[in-house]
């Protein structure tokens, strides 16, 4: 195991500091959302310094900056983009190519917006998306109709009973320009502009932060892998959104395998932060998971008819039918929808012993797939082609047997009603914790411990 461990290669890759900040020249405002007569906007370049609240915070967040409105106003020439905020904050902006977007950076915000705001596209953008993107930062992420320029950017401050505003300006441009913008030496790293004023930050999570494998403890450790996050909801139906119905999934599901105290469990994700696809494999391979089993809730475009059911999925270059595919195409964009640029994956692998491990890493999904589709029939509704392959990057751990659990559909109103259900989580999750056993007694049996 020590030598093939010297040749294996970590498959998941690290954000690339592929954007340029821009912190563009301040001009003159128009008249509906620019500075009041005798009201200075920011220095061009200088950073914007933190101001007392216009307004009380609300008493759900009380130390992070609230947002109440968002607009957009302007043509496909030029875009204004107005966030309504409780406070000055400072901010960082963008542009990313292939698919052209704009990401703004900014300090964790509680988000107090109207349904729907973003989905309707004016002038330069097709749509825009909020959200977490980490404990302590929080982030914009604008679909553009083509390569942009951000003319201006500043945040105002409160005045004449208007509340502190964050403005950008977008400028239609060619797309010689737009590369020219993203010259590697003015690439930023990746991660927000925290306020001064913003307290009791939490670090990025990243693999060094977590525990360092217990060497004593042979229990095997098993991955679970609450889907999307932050500012990903994942699929939606009406207020429920996947995010959080696979984050609850998930969560019952560590407190039932660590209340049987045969395994240890780490999660990729606690709580409403977004974690990219590369990062989420690395947490596996970092922690020498002996099991990563990713949850998920489907839903399909009302144009495609309904489906019903759970799925199980393991990793495959070539997907096991049409459903499969359109699936995996859809998580794999995960990443661009937090506005993160990833490296792909190695295409070619030289050395054999990395062949070999992950034959025996499929056989071992594959394995543990069977069962559990087993032991989740006998419980809850599954889908009616339960077992299903595809090219999802978080199953692509070379040495990790993984498998990724769609509960259900979103769109399906029967399958709702279950998700949003204690009672069927609890026969789910009952049912996934009899499957890890049964892997595990028959694979230690055989193979002695895994990792």
């Amino acid at each position: 195991m020590e030598n093939r461990a010297k040749h294996l290669v970590f498959l998941g890759c690290g954000l690339l500091c592929a954007a340029a900040s821009v912190f563009a020249l301040v001009s003159a405002p128009s008249a509906a959302e620019g500075p009041q007569a005798g009201q200075s906007a920011p220095a061009t370049g200088a950073p914007v310094a933190s101001a007392p609240d216009a307004a009380a915070p609300a008493a759900s967040a009380p130390n992070f900056p609230v947002a109440s409105g968002a607009r957009l106003a302007g043509d496909d020439k030029q875009t204004r983009f107005i966030l309504d905020l409780d406070r000055k904050i400072e901010f960082r902006a963008f542009p990313l190519a292939d698919p052209y977007r704009v990401v703004v950076d900014i300090p964790q915000v509680n988000f107090q917006l109207a349904a729907g705001t973003g989905s309707a596209a004016r002038g330069l953008v097709k749509a825009f998306r909020y959200g977490l993107v980490m404990p302590g930062g929080s982030r914009i992420v604008f679909d553009m109709t083509g390569p942009v320029k951000i003319a201006n950017s500043y945040v105002l401050d409160a005045a004449n009973g208007q509340p502190p505003r964050l403005v950008l300006d977008f400028e239609q441009v060619d797309r010689t320009s737009f590369v020219q913008s993203l010259a590697p030496e003015s690439r930023p790293e990746l991660k927000p502009g925290i306020s001064e004023s913003t307290t009791a930050t939490i670090p990025a999570v990243n693999t060094a932060a977590l525990p360092p494998v217990a060497s004593t403890d042979a229990r095997p450790l098993i991955v679970i892998d609450p889907g999307h996050g932050g500012i990903d909801n994942g699929t939606q139906s009406g207020e429920q959104t996947e995010k959080n119905l696979v984050l609850g999934f998930g969560l019952a599901l560590r407190d039932r395998i660590e209340k049987s105290g045969k395994y240890r469990v780490v999660m990729t994700r606690s709580d409403d932060t977004f974690i990219p696809l590369n990062d989420r494999v690395k947490i596996a391979r970092s922690q020498s998971a002996a099991l990563f089993v990713s949850i998920h809730a489907d839903a399909l475009p009302r144009r495609e008819g309904d489906a019903q059911g759970a799925t199980i999925y393991t990793v495959s270059d070539k997907a096991s039918d049409a459903e499969a595919e359109r699936l995996a195409e859809a998580e794999n964009k995960a990443d661009a929808i937090a506005g993160v640029n990833l490296t792909d994956e190695p295409t070619e692998v030289a050395d054999i012993l990395i062949d070999l491990a992950q034959r025996e890493t499929k056989t071992f999904s594959n394995r543990f797939a069977r069962l559990l589709m087993d032991e989740m029939k006998t419980t809850v509704r599954m889908h009616k082609h339960p077992l299903k392959s595809a090219g999802f990057r978080v199953l692509k751990a070379p040495d990790v047997p993984s498998v990724l659990v769609e509960i259900g559909y979103v769109s399906n109103k029967g399958d709702l009603e279950h998700l949003v259900s204690e009672n069927w989580r609890n026969k789910a999750v009952g049912s996934m914790v009899q499957a890890i056993d049964t892997f595990f007694a028959k694979r230690l049996a055989t193979a002695g411990p895994a990792k």
